[in-house]
Order: C-alpha cells, then structure tokens, then sequence
C-alpha cells in the first residue's frame, strides 16, 4: 500500500517586490502552518519522506511540517518538479518515487495539487485551500502503477478555527 500526504502551501505574501519562486508566507500562513502541522502530525503517522517544491513559499511551509514531526534532514527534500501549476510534472515526480518509500508527503502548488487530488482520490474536493492537508491511500506496491486511491483525510485551516 502507498500513502500519499498533499500540502498545498500556506498563504503567501504579494506586498514584497520578489519573483514568484521567492514569495514568503504572509503571517496568516505563518499561522495556518503552525496550526495544520501540529493537527496532522497529532493524528497522522510521519511520512518517511518530506518532498517540498523549492518555491521559498512552499519549503517555508514544509518545514512546518518537518519540525512538527521532528524528522531529520535525511527525510527531507526539495525538487523544482513541484513547482508546477498544472500537475503534469507533479504526476510524472509521484510515478518516479521510490518504492522503498510507502508514506511520503509532497508540499506544492495550485491548480495542480485540487486536480491530483480529484483525479486520485474518490472524493471530489472543489479546492484545496492554501495549507491544505488531504491523504490519499493506494491499493499498490508501485508508485508508478498509481490510479484512483482512496480520499483518507482532509485538513483544511477553516476547520481548526
């Protein structure tokens, strides 16, 4: 079985005068982090891998989660194929991971991550908002044969407020 965790990164900051991929969080998303970090590593099992696109908003984000968890560096990563809007690379990273792995944890993008996690998961969620948490599980012992799984969890900053 595979487990795949999706964050969608928390909510950025547009007042600063930086490229896109140097955005920093704004300090709701600051606060969104730290509230769905402590939530979900309270309720749900550490990933064995923490894979951040490297957008500086998306790895602020991560390490949210990292620190939550307490995980060392080796179980923490970042690649530029997260930092993908429509969710075509971000399909072809999650079919490439390592089979080693059975719980990993991506943290990225918009538009891409509502539509993997439609196309995916059984259950169809609208939007999946800025920290959003949503677990997906998998009848498979290959992430390269990944089809429609199953919509474990959702966790989403409106409802812990």
């Amino acid at each position: 079985m595979k487990t795949l965790y999706l964050v969608r990164h928390a909510k950025s900051s547009w007042k600063h005068d930086v490229d896109d991929h140097e955005r920093p969080l704004k300090e709701r998303g600051q606060d969104d982090g730290l509230l769905v970090s402590k939530k979900v590593s309270s309720e749900i099992e550490a990933p064995q891998k923490i894979i951040s696109s490297d957008a500086v908003r998306a790895l602020t984000t991560a390490n949210f989660f990292k620190n939550a968890w307490n995980l060392p560096e080796s179980q923490f990563d970042t690649s530029h194929d997260l930092y993908d809007f429509s969710g075509q690379a971000v399909i072809r990273f999650i079919k490439s991971l390592d089979d080693e792995l059975d719980r990993v944890m991506i943290v990225g993008h918009n538009h891409a991550f509502t539509s993997i996690v439609n196309m995916f998961g059984n259950r169809y969620i609208e939007n999946v908002p800025t920290c959003g948490f949503v677990m997906l599980e998998f009848d498979e012992n290959h992430w390269s044969d990944l089809t429609t799984g199953k919509t474990v969890k959702t966790i989403f900053p409106k409802d812990l407020k």
